[in-house]
């Protein structure tokens, strides 16, 4: 199975929200889908803090690595 991308990642956070926010789910349920909303949560913060790392960074002419301010 392959990785899923942040956008399948954020739509899938966004499901688990509105689920919860309903409380129609048996509190077992809603334990298991909070974890698993958690884990995407944090999947999705890392993988924007990294291309905010990606970002502020540009190459000079002679290829070197400059944050960009």
């Amino acid at each position: 199975m392959t990785k899923p991308t942040f956008e399948e990642s954020l739509q899938e956070l966004e499901e688990i929200v509105q689920r919860l926010e309903k409380g129609e789910v048996a509190l077992e349920e809603a334990l298991t889908i909070f974890q698993r909303g958690m884990t995407l949560s944090k999947q999705c913060e890392n993988t924007l803090k990294n291309a905010e790392q990606t970002l502020t960074k540009m190459m000079t002419d002679e290829d070197e690595l400059v944050v960009f301010d």
